[in-house]
């Protein structure tokens, strides 16, 4: 039996198909750490953590921000169900920024109503998206990548 030479990628959230392609890789941000995906991959299933995912087709890659849900990985195919979702050109810059800013704001709080683990998941999707749509020159870049994985 012959290994597939690419992957048929889908990525749904509740709401939309907002992926369906054929593509070369994939690297996935998991709740067990970044997993690449080749043509062939060994099945499995992942449960996803927010961050930065990217797919390549040839020589392009693109980027999006993903945030919680599962991973189906088949040789020949990879589904993605995440609650959130976005491509790069769909992120407001702005809003990610002020939601970044008010997340470190509570997260700074010595305060008992605060609560931390709620604004540590805000400011890592802010994080995840600014990030990614810095990937297309949207925004500033943030180094939000290192300063994610500090927060893990």
């Amino acid at each position: 039996m012959a290994l597939p030479t690419s992957l048929e990628l889908q990525i749904v959230t509740p709401e939309r198909l907002l992926l369906r392609e054929q593509v070369d890789e994939v690297e996935i941000p998991g709740s067990e750490g970044y997993f690449g995906v080749l043509p062939g991959h060994t099945p499995l299933l992942a449960s996803l953590a927010i961050g930065e995912l990217w797919y390549r087709k040839g020589q392009e890659k693109t980027f999006l921000s993903i945030a919680f849900g599962f991973a189906e990985v088949l040789p020949d195919r990879v589904t993605i169900l995440a609650r959130l979702a976005e491509r790069a050109d769909e992120i407001d810059v702005d809003r990610a920024e002020s939601a970044r800013k008010r997340a470190e704001e509570r997260l700074a709080q010595q305060q008992s109503t605060v609560d931390y683990e709620r604004a540590r998941t805000a400011l890592l999707k802010s994080m995840a998206r600014l990030q990614v749509s810095a990937r297309i020159g949207v925004g500033p870049r943030t180094g939000g990548m290192k300063r994610l994985r500090n927060l893990s």
